[in-house]
């Protein structure tokens, strides 16, 4: 998560929380490897926006299953507008991260789970590593490589 959860309620009194995270990209061109950084709004409603805001935090890894909105509007200025957000079916969490100049073992463990695989495997840096996560929000758990 790139920043802190923010938790709204509408109108009925549905709780909605909203949050911003950072999905990274390794890959190779011309034998350099090259990062690519995207950033996704995520919502969530009812229980699980509750969920979110009481567990999530900026700097707090998470892995998110939901599915694709898309909103459009027309701005005052007449021009078109769109924004794609992902909406949470499911939410999975992990340690916080820390800053390299902060980091002691673990926060450098965590820092290699958050590498994708295909990162690990050209670096060398592929391992058995513990999966981390709050059994209390999680009802099954997925195999999967962050």
């Amino acid at each position: 998560m790139v920043r802190d959860p923010l938790l709204r309620t509408t109108q009925k009194g549905t709780s909605v929380c909203n949050f911003t995270i950072a999905a990274n990209r390794y890959y190779r061109h011309d034998s350099n490897l090259e990062k690519e950084v995207g950033y996704f709004d995520v919502e969530a409603w009812g229980k699980l926006a509750d969920a979110c805001t009481n567990n999530g935090r900026k700097g707090r890894g998470v892995r998110v299953v939901g599915r694709l909105k898309q909103d459009r509007w027309t701005g005052s200025d007449g021009r078109n507008h769109a924004k794609v957000a992902i909406v949470a079916e499911h939410v999975e969490y992990r340690s916080d991260f820390r800053k390299k100049d902060e980091s002691d073992s673990e926060a450098e463990a965590m820092a290699d789970l958050a590498a994708p695989k295909e990162h690990l495997e050209m670096t060398g840096g592929l391992k058995e590593l513990p999966y981390m996560q709050e059994e209390a929000e999680v009802e099954e758990l997925q195999a999967a490589v962050f």
